[in-house]
């Protein structure tokens, strides 16, 4: 679980985040959605210890994230899995050496252990035998399973993703995002993800906390964006025409 508590985040004096207080719970797919500005990236930042909020705290568990000393923090951090919009995949290292970039960093593991657990993170996400190749030599979206088996290698608490879907066909994003939630809730993590994809949204959105211009405005979970009245979320979720049929059907009007 991790917990925010009146975090505030300002730059030159003006104010991007403005006194969240949320809960991420374990063993569910959080999302943070939100229009473009509204201060999605900049709390995904803070959550994950790129940046330091201007005033508020961070909880991991019942340890205070952003008061951490340097060791503290590498501890923590190595339980912490990272899925980035573009996969941040290395060029020069071939699909095995990417995931094994974690273990080489964080263990003292022998070679044969490391290349093990590559293996089994491969196989999870569904991607055998490609050990030997190089980003380039795969599609987007084997990229992005790529990504998430680095993600997972070191078997972490929290796994963090932003944007996860980017860039993907609907066809595929579905796959990610279902690859996502069956591998939070096999591991039991506390997983936050970034996110515009409405599709994600209404499939995996166990716990949803909506930010507009820097305020967190609704919080619930999927079944409850349908039914909700708030004006804000309306705006965002049904801005397509279909989306807004979609609720009358849902809501029999």
């Amino acid at each position: 679980m991790i917990r925010i508590e009146n975090v505030t985040k300002s730059f030159d004096g003006v104010a991007v985040l403005k006194g969240i207080s949320h809960t991420f719970e374990e063993g569910i797919t959080n999302l943070i959605i939100g229009k473009s500005g509204a201060g999605k990236t900049v709390l995904l930042k803070i959550l994950v210890g790129l940046m330091e909020p201007t005033t508020g705290s961070v909880w991991y568990d019942d340890v205070e994230f952003n008061k951490l000393g340097k060791q503290e923090l590498r501890k923590v951090r190595m339980q912490i899995g990272m899925l980035f919009q573009g996969s941040a995949l290395f060029d020069s290292m071939t699909v095995e050496e990417n995931i094994r970039f974690p273990l080489d960093m964080f263990t003292d593991w022998s070679l044969k252990k490391k290349r093990e657990r590559v293996n089994d993170c491969l196989k999870r996400v569904n991607l055998e035998n490609v050990n030997d190749k190089y980003p380039s030599e795969t599609s987007g979206g084997m990229q992005k399973r790529v990504g998430i088996a680095r993600a997972i290698v070191l078997k972490p608490k929290y796994l963090f993703c932003d944007e996860p879907n980017s860039g993907l066909d609907p066809r595929t994003a579905l796959l990610i995002d279902e690859l996502i939630q069956s591998i939070t809730y096999e591991n039991k993590m506390t997983t936050v993800i970034n996110t515009h994809d409405m599709n994600s949204v209404m499939e995996t959105g166990d716990n949803i906390a909506l930010l507009h211009m820097g305020e967190l405005v609704w919080s619930g979970n999927k079944s409850e964006v349908l039914e909700s009245d708030n004006d804000t979320l309306q705006d965002f979720i049904f801005a397509s025409p279909f989306l807004q049929r979609l609720r009358k059907k849902a809501l029999g009007k």
